[in-house]
């Protein structure tokens, strides 16, 4: 069977269709839960129908997700163990995809029938770390926990804590300013079946437009990553490496590999590696949490990237390379590339000159590895506007109806919706894992305790318990599901 570029066997090409089908489920899912809460209160407050509220926010997220650069898909890969993501076409890195989607979806679905607005990030980390820890666990040689980014959790747990917080007091001090400023009694009374003024309306839908976009812009991306892990491990010969680089990006790749093996190995003077297969791992451990910066390094960089540029000497194109060739360079631009990240973050680039040629180096690797076609751009695209328009209305109930004890009215909906869309904004600037769902959720509460409409404490106890319990809950099915799905290839392989 003929697909993507490559012939494979039909239980081959089933596999790559049933983890495309679950990776775009993810993102199926993700649209109907997560932007179900920026639609809650234009609905609400009758600003639009919720058609209408539906199908905008849909069309919304779609060019949210096309206009991405794909710098938060690849960030996500990131969080996982590097061994795993160099090795992705390995029965290990197949257990890794499926036990991370299957794991986010259940719980996803879970919570949505439930009601409860979690946030889908929160829930696909919280299964990276179980894979993680699994992995180490069930790898010889591995420390017990080796591999599972623990300083990304540190901030998952503490957006965890503060995100509800920013989002309860930043909504109840808009909308106490606004009632200081704003004398019009009718943006604080319940709706009665009527659109509010044009000017309040038109903020409600820009707000929830922004807020739509920056979901489909940020959390769209997350779904993408996973597809390019899929095609990576499954279609390798097309997609390890971006084949439409240019002659004159190959020829300046060279130039800057060239560039840094000399200054690293200044770095390391008297350390020679014993190959390039010495080098990998050496980099591997680096990339790894416990991993620690020594001479090695610097010189494995430099070992790596003499290899890079000796396999590159003479390449017009990335299509002269066969098959095992492109999978060799993507590993090492990965590695490369990861690695001078890593010591770029922790300040260990002093020359100016070095830090710079640097980064150079790992925006040019970064270029080649790290691409997303259009077609899955737009596969994304499609899934998440679809399950927007789709599965809203349960979350959407629970936002506009079960947090407050009254109807929300219009200063309510737009003090949420402006701290949440500029949460987002915020949150992408800094980096910040900062969950969407949890601050509109927490502001639309804020709303309430601010105007003394009363919060129905039932509600919120079970919000807050299914925030607290998304990240356990989903490290414990990752793990779970790795391993589980770990033996189930080695037995069919024959390997167990």
């Amino acid at each position: 069977m003929h697909i993507f570029g490559e012939s494979h066997s039909f239980g081959s090409a089933l596999f790559l269709l049933l983890a495309l089908a679950l990776a775009l489920s993810f993102e199926f899912v993700n649209g109907f839960h997560d932007t179900a809460n920026a639609v809650a209160t234009v609905i609400y407050t009758h600003t639009l129908k919720p058609t209408v509220a539906v199908v905008w926010s849909g069309i919304w997220n779609l060019l949210g997700v096309l206009t991405s650069t794909g710098a938060v898909a690849f960030g996500v890969v990131a969080l996982l163990p590097v061994e795993l993501v160099i090795n992705v076409g390995s029965a290990a890195g197949f257990a890794m995809v499926f036990a991370l989607l299957i794991s986010a979806i259940l719980w996803n679905l879970g919570t949505w029938y439930l009601g409860l607005p979690a946030s889908s990030s929160h829930t696909l980390i919280g299964a990276i770390m179980g894979v993680g820890l699994a992995n180490s666990m069930l790898s010889k040689g591995h420390v017990f926990g080796e591999g599972v980014n623990w300083a990304k959790a540190s901030e998952v747990g503490t957006s965890l804590l503060v995100s509800p917080i920013v989002g309860f007091c930043a909504a109840a001090l808009l909308l106490l300013c606004c009632k200081a400023l704003i004398k019009n009694e009718d943006l604080y009374k319940a709706p009665k079946g009527k659109a509010p003024p044009l000017w309040i309306r038109g903020l409600l839908v820009l707000t929830c437009t922004g807020v739509s976009f920056a979901h489909g812009s940020n959390d769209g991306q997350k779904g993408m990553g996973l597809i390019m892990l899929i095609l990576i491990g499954i279609v390798p010969t097309s997609h390890a490496v971006d084949l439409r680089t240019s002659q004159a990006s190959i020829e300046e790749l060279m130039a800057t590999t060239q560039t840094i093996s000399f200054q690293m190995d200044r770095h390391s003077p008297g350390v020679a590696m014993a190959g390039f297969g010495v080098a990998a791992e050496e980099l591997s451990s680096f990339l790894k949490t416990t991993g620690k910066l020594n001479n090695r390094t610097f010189a494995s960089i430099g070992t790596k990237c003499r290899e890079i540029s000796e396999r590159l000497a003479g390449r017009k194109s990335l299509a002269e390379l066969n098959d095992e060739q492109r999978r060799l360079l993507r590993t090492d631009l990965y590695l490369v590339s990861e690695a001078l990240g890593k010591l770029n973050k922790q300040n260990q680039l002093k020359d100016p000159a070095v830090k710079k040629s640097a980064l150079a180096l790992k925006a040019r690797m970064d270029a080649i590895t790290k691409f997303i076609p259009i077609w899955v751009k737009a596969a994304v695209a499609l899934a998440l506007g679809i399950g927007t328009m789709i599965g809203w209305k349960r979350i959407v109930i629970t936002v506009g109806e079960k947090i407050g004890k009254e109807h929300l009215t219009y200063a309510q909906g737009a003090s949420a919706e402006l701290v949440a869309m500029s949460t987002i904004g915020a949150a992408d600037y800094f980096g910040l894992p900062v969950s969407t769902t949890h601050v509109l959720s927490s502001g639309i509460a804020g709303t309430m305790a601010a105007n003394r409409s009363g919060l129905q404490m039932a509600t919120l106890r079970n919000l807050l318990l299914a925030w607290v319990l998304t990240l356990p809950a989903c490290v414990f099915l990752g793990a779970a599901l790795f391993a589980f799905g770990l033996n189930v290839v080695l037995y069919f392989t024959g390997a167990k």
